[in-house]
């Protein structure tokens, strides 16, 4: 690996830079609370080559968004279905989107 490819890391949300309990620290909660998420695959962390959690910045703003559901008093599981279903609609906005973008403008209305 080159010095350019550490420097580009740094920009990357995906790189799993963070341990279990630096990721705890980061979102002021628990190593239990990042393993009951993961245990209800919200988040499933990277492992490094001796086994230990490794967690992405987008891993930690989905954690960060869980936490926020927990501490408004939302059960974990329910706060990960609730983050799931999120997702998968800001999803479906964005496919349709691109098939509207794909389609062009409608046809103007004909007289009749």
């Amino acid at each position: 690996m080159t010095a350019d490819d550490s420097y580009g890391r740094l920009d990357d949300d995906d790189y799993p830079a963070y341990t279990m309990g630096r990721a705890a620290e980061i979102l002021g909660t628990t190593q239990g609370f990042l393993r009951a998420i993961g245990e209800a695959r919200l988040i499933t962390p990277l492992r490094s080559a001796g086994g230990h959690r490794r967690y992405s910045r987008y891993q930690l703003r989905i954690a960060a968004r869980a936490r926020e559901l927990v501490d408004q008093g939302t059960a974990i599981e329910a706060a990960c279905r609730i983050i799931i279903l999120e997702d998968q609609l800001e999803e479906a906005r964005r496919i349709n989107a691109e098939y509207r973008r794909a389609a062009g403008p409608p046809d103007p209305p004909t007289e009749t």
